[in-house]
């Protein structure tokens, strides 16, 4: 083997042993000219196409539509802002109504980071990169909840309060879940509660659980619509497709949800693409 060859030899390993060292440095770098990303495999990939969401079109959320409107303007505005938790029933416009404050505040340089449960431990990493660049980030968690010996929520709870690391101007975190307290509650739980002189104490699980969810700032409720709300909501989604609410319509879509068993948003715009293939 020539001197040189070994030159490169010593090159490549010396590379190698960087690259170990700092695995995260090209890969964890907001990329500009995106307002949308992912964390995937350790990495933040940039959405070129977004799922767009106008507040208008969801309907019957106005308290919760204004509230995190205001939380978000305030964010945008370097003021202070609340990390929020939207919970409740399936399918009622918790996603979407994060997604919306996308569409309204982009344009002020909002950007969004979607990140999956599984890499909740990775929150740190995360943060410190957003943290590097000048854009205000929401960091996007979607249906969160975790399992009883899941402890990666205790990454999510440091990052929210308690940790040596403040979380930046920056960034807020905005969640959704069905879970009001995002863990499994049981009847144990209670049972191990006590009584101190006729006051109830929970119990040191209870008092876990809730301290999760105790740590976003703006609470924020959904519940499942009564039939004249979902009606309402089907039949805008009809027009969106230029059909329109007849009685036909009326009676197929309360069948349609009465068999899912929900009435709801993503209910009602199921239908409307069910009701499209039948005409």
């Amino acid at each position: 083997m020539s001197d040189l060859d070994k030159l490169f030899k010593r090159l490549d390993l010396l590379l190698d042993r960087v690259e170990k060292i700092f695995p995260a440095t090209a890969r964890t770098e907001t990329r500009p000219g995106f307002q949308a990303y992912r964390w995937i495999d350790g990495g933040m990939e940039g959405i070129s196409k977004f799922d767009e969401v106008d507040q208008n079109d969801l309907l019957h959320l106005e308290r919760q539509k204004n509230l995190l409107s205001r939380n978000t303007a305030q964010f945008i505005k370097g003021d202070l802002a609340n990390n929020a938790l939207l919970w409740g029933a399936r399918g009622t416009g918790k996603s979407s109504l994060i997604k919306a404050q996308l569409s309204e505040f982009g344009e002020q340089g909002l950007c969004i980071v979607e990140i999956p449960k599984a890499a909740t431990s990775e929150l740190f990493e995360i943060i410190r990169t957003l943290a590097a660049d000048s854009r205000r980030f929401i960091i996007y968690l979607d249906d969160l909840s975790f399992e009883a010996q899941d402890d990666s929520y205790k990454a999510l709870k440091a990052c929210l309060e308690g940790s040596l690391q403040p979380q930046p101007e920056n960034v807020v975190i905005y969640a959704t879940s069905n879970r009001r307290h995002l863990m499994p509650e049981t009847m144990k739980d209670n049972l191990d509660s006590t009584m101190v002189d006729g006051q109830l104490h929970p119990s040191d699980s209870i008092e876990e659980k809730i301290s999760l969810s105790d740590r976003f700032g703006l609470w924020l409720s959904f519940h499942p619509f009564t039939q004249d709300q979902y009606l309402a909501v089907v039949e805008q989604a009809l027009l969106t497709r230029d059909m329109e609410m007849n009685a036909d319509a009326r009676t197929e879509s309360l069948r349609f949800a009465t068999s899912r068993g929900s009435r709801s948003g993503r209910i009602a715009v199921q239908f409307t693409a069910f009701w499209a293939s039948l005409q």
